[in-house]
């Protein structure tokens, strides 16, 4: 059974050229360059909400969250730093 959780949000090429206000064609254009992370099911594509993400920050949100993730943790890292090269 799969529950909402497990469900990754996904658009339509049509969907997303509507929501970026971009011609379908240039929708098909950056999938087939890469720049939208896109799966074919069948004969359609299907594009999670993160590859959108990923062309407008520049950053993948797996990358983008670990990166917050650890921003969180420099100042430690620092104040252990400091400790060390004091000894």
């Amino acid at each position: 059974m799969i529950s909402n959780a497990n469900i990754v949000k996904m658009y339509t090429p049509e969907q997303i050229a509507e929501a970026l206000q971009l011609s379908k064609n240039t929708v098909y254009e950056l999938i087939a360059r890469g720049e939208i992370v896109a799966k074919k099911l069948g004969r359609v594509y299907r594009i999670p909400a993160s590859s959108v993400s990923f062309m407008i920050t520049g950053l993948d949100y797996d990358l983008f969250s670990k990166e917050q993730e650890d921003m969180k943790v420099i100042p430690r890292v620092r104040q252990y730093l400091k400790k060390a090269r004091a000894a």
